[in-house]
C-alpha cells in the first residue's frame, strides 16, 4: 500500500497535542486563514469545523492554501533553530570540546530549552551529541592504531575509567576488546541523520546501525562473540560500497542497495526481512499486511519481532512497517529518524 491517512478525529486530536510523529506526514489546511500548517505548529489550533488534512505538500498547494510562515511546511523536516544551528556549528568547529550546561549559560542559552529542543529534533540531548562527537574521534584515532592512552586524550576524556565507561556504553565493548588485523571490522559513516555504525568482514555487511540506538552495544557484543573476539576497528570493501549507496540514498539519487548482506537471524527472520526489502521506496506496509504477504496472516506479532531485530537500518527498510492505522511504531533508531526516512523516500515515488 502507498501511506495512507487514518481518519480526520486522529490527526485533528495530533494537531491538539502538536504529535511530532505526523510531522511531514501530513498537513492540515485552514479554511478561515488559507494557510496550511505542519500538524507541530505552534500557532494558536483552528476550529475542527475549519481543518481538512492532507497527505503531501503538493496536495495543499494545489487546494490554494499558502504555507504557514511560523512552521514552514515546506522545509524538509522544518526550518532549524538558530539556537540549535548555532550550536551545531560549534560543535562541527571543534569535535574534541568537552560541553556542559555551564557552557551554554554563557552562551545566552537556557540548557532546559537546548535539551528540549535537541531532543525534539534529533532523539538526543546537545550533550549527548557532543559526547558521541568525542567518542567518535577516539574511535578514528583507535582506527589508525593510536594507543589507548592518546585517543582517550583526543577524545577529551581526563580519566581513563571515564573513557573505558562512556566506550563500552556507547559500543558494548572496552577498547581493548578490539582486535588488528580482525576478521570483521568496524567504522563510523556519516549520514545526515547522525552517526552510523557499519560491522563489514571482507565480503559482506553484517550491522549497520545509528549510533546511540539501545540495542547496539548488545548487537555489537554478540558479533564480537560470534567471530571469537576478532572485531577490530576499520573497513573492508563493503564499508567503502555501502558508504557510497547511502550518499546516492540520502541524495535522492538512488534508493537501491547492493552491498551483499550477512544476516543472523532465524529462517522466519530473515524471510521478514527479504520481504522488508521488497517493499518499495516510498511506499509503507503494516505488520499485518506483510504478515499476510508472507503467508501468515496469523504472524503479526512474530513479525513485528522479526521487525524489531534488523541490525541492517535502512538497507532493510524496518521503517517503512507501520501501525495499522498508520502510525508510527517503535523504531530503534528514533521515531523522529524514522519519520524523517519516510519523509525523505516521497521522492522515490516517481
Amino acid at each position: 500500500m502507498l501511506y495512507f491517512l487514518p481518519n480526520d478525529d486522529i490527526l485533528y486530536d495530533a494537531l491538539l497535542k502538536r504529535d511530532p510523529q505526523w510531522d511531514g506526514r501530513a498537513y492540515v489546511t485552514v479554511r478561515t486563514t488559507g494557510i496550511f500548517c505542519r500538524l507541530t505548529c505552534p500557532a494558536r489550533k483552528p476550529k475542527r469545523e475549519n481543518c481538512s488534512f492532507h497527505d503531501t505538500v503538493g496536495a495543499c498547494l494545489e487546494a490554494g492554501f499558502r504555507p504557514c510562515k511560523r512552521c514552514h511546511p515546506m522545509a524538509a523536516g522544518g526550518e532549524v533553530d538558530p539556537m540549535v544551528q548555532t550550536l551545531l556549528t560549534q560543535l562541527e568547529a571543534d569535535t574534541s570540546r568537552v560541553w556542559r550546561e555551564a557552557d551554554l549559560s554563557k552562551m545566552g542559552f537556557d540548557p532546559s530549552t537546548v535539551r528540549r529542543s535537541f531532543k525534539r529534533r534529533y532523539g538526543m540531548t546537545f550533550l549527548e551529541m557532543a559526547r558521541h562527537s568525542r567518542l567518535r574521534d577516539s574511535f578514528d584515532s583507535l582506527s589508525e592504531g593510536a594507543r589507548v592512552i592518546d585517543a582517550q586524550q583526543d577524545a577529551g576524556f581526563a580519566s581513563a575509567s571515564a573513557f573505558r565507561e562512556a566506550f563500552a556504553r556507547l559500543l558494548g565493548l572496552a577498547p581493548a576488546a578490539f582486535s588488528k588485523q580482525a576478521l570483521l571490522r568496524a567504522d563510523w559513516i556519516e549520514t545526515p541523520l547522525g552517526s552510523m555504525i557499519a560491522v563489514c568482514d571482507a565480503s559482506n555487511l553484517h550491522l549497520l546501525e545509528f549510533v546511540g540506538r539501545k540495542a547496539l552495544p548488545g548487537e555489537l557484543k554478540k558479533l564480537w562473540q560470534g567471530a571469537n573476539g576478532s572485531l577490530g576497528f576499520g573497513r573492508f570493501a563493503p564499508t567503502d560500497q555501502i558508504e557510497r549507496e547511502l550518499q546516492a540514498y540520502f541524495e535522492g539519487t538512488d534508493a537501491r542497495f547492493q552491498t551483499p548482506l550477512a544476516l543472523h537471524g532465524s529462517a522466519f527472520t530473515k524471510d521478514v526481512w527479504r520481504a522488508l526489502r521488497d517493499i518499495p521506496a516510498g511506499q509503507t506496509r503494516s505488520y499485518g499486511a506483510l504478515a499476510c504477504d508472507l503467508g501468515r496472516p496469523q504472524a503479526t506479532r512474530a513479525v513485528a519481532r522479526a521487525n524489531g531485530a534488523n541490525q541492517i537500518a535502512i538497507v532493510i527498510p524496518c521503517h517503512r512497517v507501520l501501525g495499522a492505522d498508520g502510525s508510527l511504531t517503535g523504531y530503534g533508531g528514533g521515531l523522529w529518524r524514522k519519520q524523517r526516512l519516510i519523509e525523505l523516500e516521497r521522492q522515490y515515488l516517481g
